[in-house]
């Protein structure tokens, strides 16, 4: 039985009471877990072991937000070899896109497909975007776009850019590793539940 409907059962709670003691109660999973376990959760927030090293020291968290801050840090302090790290973690998720079922959403994949063959030959390394707020049916577009207008970015102002939206990424996940959704990085060992 989990502390969560421990506690509801002994005394009644609001949805909302109950939602943020939920969360509390992961956020103090995380941090009372062992630094192994706590480093290989943060790695799939993160595929930098310099980054989920450092978020990992500096526990315990006393929120949400506190979290946050350090993942913020922690992504701003990358090192352009902790960024490359990350990048080829990267190249393993991929993004979830719709399905290609009709002619012009072929055309759009087969297009994107393209767009990130040319990215990765310019900048020698996958793209990354974050697509977090967008629906599903909205990530597509907004992948094309994005490429394609990065695509003309010098080297140093596209590196600057794909740092930003890893923080983003990384951001996010760590919002979901903590409310533990059903999008929540998957980690052997380690689940926040």
């Amino acid at each position: 039985m989990s502390e969560e409907s421990t506690l509801s059962r002994s005394r009644p709670m609001s949805r909302s009471m109950s939602g943020s003691r939920a969360a509390a109660s992961r956020l103090d999973r995380l941090n009372t877990a062992t630094a192994d376990a706590a480093e290989a959760a943060l790695l799939a927030c993160c595929g930098s072991r310099r980054w989920a090293r450092l978020i990992a020291a500096h526990r315990p968290y006393p929120d949400l937000e506190a979290l946050l801050a350090a993942g913020d840090e922690a992504s701003y302090d990358l090192t352009p070899a902790d960024l490359d790290e990350a990048l080829a973690d990267e190249s393993v998720v991929g993004h979830e896109l719709p399905p290609a079922e009709s002619l012009g959403s072929l055309a759009a994949h087969t297009a994107l497909q393209a767009a990130h063959d040319a990215y990765e030959r310019r900048f020698g390394h996958v793209f990354v975007i974050c697509l977090d707020g967008l629906r599903r049916e909205e990530r597509l577009d907004r992948l094309l776009t994005g490429i394609r207008n990065r695509l003309g970015n010098e080297r140093e102002r596209e590196r600057d850019n794909t740092a930003e939206e890893l923080r983003r990424i990384a951001r996010g996940r760590l919002v979901r590793l903590a409310a533990n959704t059903s999008r929540s990085p998957d980690v052997p060992g380690f689940r926040i539940a």
